[in-house]
């Protein structure tokens, strides 16, 4: 299994002058900037399409049941019980 890593990093080497804790933040920075830790957290596990569409479109409906309940709240209705 391949990684869909973005441009790899460059990390230029140690000075004679430089402390070993700047080598390792400036490293540190350029991952991060990078992305590769992202890339790779979000290929750790496999999510098929179709629940990732389920899932955005359970999002949706949560958001507006939730914009409907604070809307009878301003109002001063109370909002249904389950």
């Amino acid at each position: 299994m391949g990684y869909n890593f973005p441009d790899m990093i460059q990390v230029t080497r140690k000075d004679s002058k430089e402390s070993l804790e700047n080598l390792i933040r400036r490293f540190t920075r350029k991952v991060q900037q990078g992305g590769i830790v992202a890339v790779a957290k979000q290929s750790e596990r496999f999510e098929k399409p179709i629940s990732k569409r389920d899932r955005r479109s359970k999002a949706i409906i949560r958001k507006e049941r939730k914009a409907i309940k604070i809307k009878k709240i301003k109002l001063g209705q109370q909002p249904q019980q389950r």
